[in-house]
């Protein structure tokens, strides 16, 4: 049963309802949207036992001040941005008890750009448009009525039940430092639009977030890249992290709110590793790019990904996640069940564990076959 569970005293500067995005409807030019930094959604939601998908608060540089109106367990994840439960300091990354009548605040952005606030109960209660209750502000609707939070708005949990099973960082968690962020890895688009001089150039010069960004994409102030032809292309997909190149030579890098098509030449794609990071830079961030193969982006993705398992299992970095494989001529095939679900289990166990043999029944289609398998767990 769906309860209220905060009232907006104050709404902040940004502040709205997302999920992980809409996805299925780009071919009616509906982008995926979602929360931009989308590792710290995950995790917020992780934390207090949601799933990862429920709807959260993404809260841009300057925080709201939200009054609880039942007792409930929250976890904030992502930017400092000096939150504060009844005027005490409290911690991100971590399950937070939290009792009627309580008020939560922010003061200043120390450190990234936006937070994320989860609340038990399986998230928050908006309707669900095109599969997702993300905002989408540009096109005033999903969230809380297609836009920002006011003042005065009260928000419901999907379950009125706040009791769940939380969890906590592993013991080897560091917060991040965004401050820290610089550097951004990219993979090359065409290279047939872009001379290699200016692939240089893009490699070896800073850039800085323009005011006029926002989450539909940044647009980058710095040196200009010379197009050999036209700036324009047969419209294409715009994919995440697409950075575009105008016809007067100013960079753009498509977000969240992206179109879903677009007719500039795309110099490169930030790869999706380092979305999550851009997200926690602000107008006036200074940034920088490095060139990754394919490859590198991969694993990139899939240490993120592992990170994320880990905290989701509860287990330490440093422990191994066996995943079951069958071993076919010298290939290894992942194993999962019915419904797609990718059997795995966490152990430090010695090496004795990760290896065995057995007879395997394999059903494609309608047809089954039988052979001796070597299940490998890596």
């Amino acid at each position: 049963m769906s309860m209220p569970v905060l009232r907006v005293d104050y709404p902040g500067l940004l502040t709205t309802v997302q999920d992980l995005g809409r996805f299925g409807y780009q071919d009616l030019g509906v982008p995926v949207s979602g929360s931009m930094d989308s590792v710290q959604s995950r995790l917020a939601n992780i934390l207090i036992g949601n799933s990862e998908n429920d709807a959260v608060l993404e809260i841009t540089i300057l925080g709201p001040k939200l009054i609880f109106l039942e007792d409930v367990i929250v976890a904030l994840t992502g930017a400092d941005l000096s939150p504060r439960l009844n005027g005490e300091a409290i911690v991100r990354w971590q399950p937070i008890n939290v009792k009627k009548g309580s008020e939560l605040s922010f003061g200043e952005c120390r450190d990234g750009a936006r937070g994320y606030l989860a609340v038990s109960g399986n998230g928050f209660n908006v309707p669900i448009v095109m599969g997702s209750r993300s905002t989408y502000l540009p096109g005033n609707f999903g969230g809380y009525h297609g836009r920002a939070l006011q003042k005065g708005d009260v928000l419901s949990s999907i379950s009125a039940n706040h009791n769940p099973e939380t969890k906590l960082m592993p013991s080897e968690f560091v917060e991040p430092n965004y401050a820290d962020i610089k550097d951004i890895r990219i993979v090359i688009g065409s290279r047939e639009n872009f001379s290699i001089s200016e692939l240089d150039k893009l490699y070896n010069s800073d850039y800085k977030i323009s005011n006029d960004s926002d989450r539909v994409g940044y647009l980058l102030e710095g040196s200009l890249i010379e197009i050999n032809n036209s700036s324009d292309i047969i419209s294409e997909g715009n994919a995440p992290g697409a950075i575009q190149v105008s016809g007067d030579g100013v960079m753009t890098i498509l977000l969240s709110d992206k179109g879903t098509i677009g007719g500039y030449s795309k110099i490169a794609s930030v790869i999706n590793a380092d979305l999550n990071l851009l997200a926690q830079l602000m107008p006036g961030d200074s940034i920088s790019f490095t060139e990754v193969s394919l490859d590198e982006a991969r694993n990139a993705f899939i240490r993120q990904e592992k990170f994320i398992e880990h905290v989701v299992l509860g287990t330490d970095f440093n422990s191994k996640i066996y995943k079951s494989s069958v071993k076919i001529d010298g290939d290894l095939l992942e194993v999962v069940s019915d419904d797609g679900e990718i059997f795995s289990y966490s152990s430090l166990q010695n090496e004795s564990t990760k290896k065995s043999q057995f007879a395997a029944e394999i059903h494609v289609e309608d047809e089954i076959f039988n052979l001796d398998a070597e299940i490998e767990n890596n």
